[in-house]
């Protein structure tokens, strides 16, 4: 990693996002791969509501995944359905 606080952090062979700062995952949405920025914190964030109605989880999640990502107003109900299964998936993981 390179840089420093005024130039910012960069990779120094690439010049792009050293790997150890990437938060972005990949989900499928409407059946295409989308990168989503901080999902695993946003999954944690969730989590701990102790929310057991899926369209209030789907509610909390769209709403902290767009904080940190662009959602076309047209594709929310799409978003809310990818991002609802994928945190169950990643709860099946981590539990």
């Amino acid at each position: 990693m390179g840089g420093n606080e005024s130039d910012g952090n960069y990779c120094t062979i690439c010049g792009g996002i050293p790997p150890d700062r990437i938060t972005t995952k990949r989900v499928l949405i409407d059946g295409k791969e989308t990168g989503i920025d901080h999902l695993d914190w946003i999954v944690d964030e969730v989590k701990k509501l102790g929310i057991t109605n899926d369209t209030r989880l789907a509610e909390e999640l769209l709403k902290r995944v767009q904080q940190f990502n662009y959602v076309p107003t047209k594709k929310t109900d799409v978003y809310a359905s990818g991002l609802l299964a994928e945190y169950k998936k990643s709860r099946e993981k981590r539990d």
